[in-house]
């Protein structure tokens, strides 16, 4: 009998792990968790030591000192030396004394005096401080179609109409762009009333190209279903529930944890 039920959990221990797929392509995020993307414009001629520097030393020393790296990427159209990405912590307090501990970290201090023995290699830091969407997804797929692109898109919503919108994008928008073959991957609000917490609303997506994007949002845009919700939920406001969207296409960096 003994050996007979060994043989039943061993057999459904297999049929588990055929049937349901690993779950080490995914990335769960907490709803409660303090979000920060940080935008680094790197000094003429450094984004490529910049890279190397945070390849080889940055992203390692944040995750000894509590961070997550979430995604690391560069603008397709780069003509600003941007590096883009974003970190998670348990909470806004966990992020402050992390990076509290990472600037006094001798190992850090060292690996920042030898990178810039010939100059600093950023010119400007840009951070905001983010919280998820209820309607952001819950897990993350970490990897999908080779070299798929991401699409960092920011919204401002007119006076008063970010719940509107959030409603709009909870209710509708993300199922139509699931359905028109975009990848939801997460939605921000901003947490900070001068970054605008009040009206912005923050979001990547993954394509499969570029083009894929442009296509997928052509179809978007023409869907029946799209226009109607739309003027329904306009109609309802009193006017556009947006003052302006901006969209920046990005590749991923090789030492992102997000493809």
């Amino acid at each position: 009998m003994k050996i007979l039920l060994l043989s039943c959990l061993g057999f459904y221990a297999l049929a588990m792990s055929t049937f349901f797929p690993s779950e080490e392509n995914k990335s769960v995020a907490k709803a409660d968790r303090c979000y920060e993307m940080r935008i680094y414009y790197a000094e003429p001629g450094k984004l490529e030591d910049l890279l190397a520097r945070f390849r080889n030393h940055t992203t390692k020393i944040f995750e000894k000192h509590g961070m997550t790296n979430e995604g690391y990427w560069l603008p397709i159209d780069n003509k600003d030396n941007k590096l883009v990405y974003v970190l998670s912590y348990p909470s806004r307090e966990a992020r402050n004394n992390s990076w509290k501990s990472f600037g006094s970290d001798p190992e850090w201090k060292k690996v920042a005096s030898e990178s810039e023995k010939n100059g600093n290699l950023v010119a400007k830091v840009e951070s905001f401080f983010m919280k998820t969407t209820d309607f952001s997804p819950k897990k993350i797929t970490k990897k999908g179609s080779a070299n798929r692109v991401f699409e960092l898109r920011t919204y401002k919503a007119t006076s008063g109409n970010l719940p509107a919108l959030l409603s709009r994008f909870r209710d509708h928008t993300t199922k139509l762009f699931e359905k028109h073959g975009m990848t939801n991957l997460w939605y921000w609000t901003y947490t900070d009333k001068e970054q605008g917490a009040d009206d912005m609303l923050v979001y990547i997506l993954a394509h499969s190209s570029q083009e894929a994007g442009l296509k997928s949002f052509e179809k978007f845009r023409d869907d029946p279903q799209w226009q109607k919700v739309r003027k329904e939920s306009e109609d309802k406001a009193g006017g556009s529930l947006t003052v302006s969207v901006e969209s920046l296409y990005m590749v991923p960096t090789d030492f992102s944890p997000v493809k």
